[in-house]
């Protein structure tokens, strides 16, 4: 988005964006081209492709990412409602989660428009808990040095990637199935 999109003034239009063009030259020119970002979605995709990370079928499956909505630039927390049976009563329960953490599952209508199906992936403690209500921000769904993985819930949603003005992509994972998703999960607030 550039500020004449938020301004309505054409003399600010792309003023940040060709600013910060100007200084990545600069900095290319002077580090030979380093590229030191060691998490970014091209590291990630690089590595997801690498013949050693999935040429023999083992290695990780999907890249998980984060939206950051347009105007606030706050991360897009995902919500949904899973159905998981109680017990052996055959009874269910419905229960609420959320996650900043997202899987791309397939554009919706590819030829018309930005529409993706994402999937909500929770992060995971290595004893396969969920760490409990999540937050406002990406960082309170990983508290301290606990998350282990990433699991997938089978809770999907369709989104117009238009409304998102920035990505942060992880490393490559391969999520833990749906199947295993336990009955601790996040509670939304």
């Amino acid at each position: 988005m550039s500020c004449k999109s938020v301004l309505g003034d054409k003399d600010f239009d792309n003023c940040v964006c060709d600013i910060v063009r100007d200084i990545v030259d600069a900095q290319d020119e002077v580090n030979n081209n380093d590229d030191c970002c060691t998490t970014s979605c091209e590291d990630s995709i690089r590595q997801l492709l690498s013949p050693t990370g999935n040429g023999n079928g083992n290695g990780p499956t999907s890249i998980p990412f984060i939206l950051y909505c347009k105007g606030d630039c706050d991360p897009f927390i995902g919500s949904g409602v899973i159905q998981k049976p109680i017990g052996q009563s055959g009874n269910v329960a419905f229960r609420c989660v959320e996650s900043p953490i997202f899987r791309a599952k397939k554009f919706v209508n590819d030829d018309k428009d930005c529409c993706v199906k994402l999937e909500l992936l929770l992060p995971v403690t290595e004893g396969g808990a969920t760490p409990g209500p999540g937050g406002d921000t990406v960082c309170d769904f990983f508290p301290g040095a606990s998350i282990r993985d990433l699991q997938a819930t089978g809770v999907c949603l369709t989104v117009d990637l238009d409304c998102f003005c920035g990505i942060t992509c992880l490393e490559p994972v391969t999520p833990l199935p749906a199947s295993n998703l336990s009955h601790q999960t996040h509670q939304t607030k």
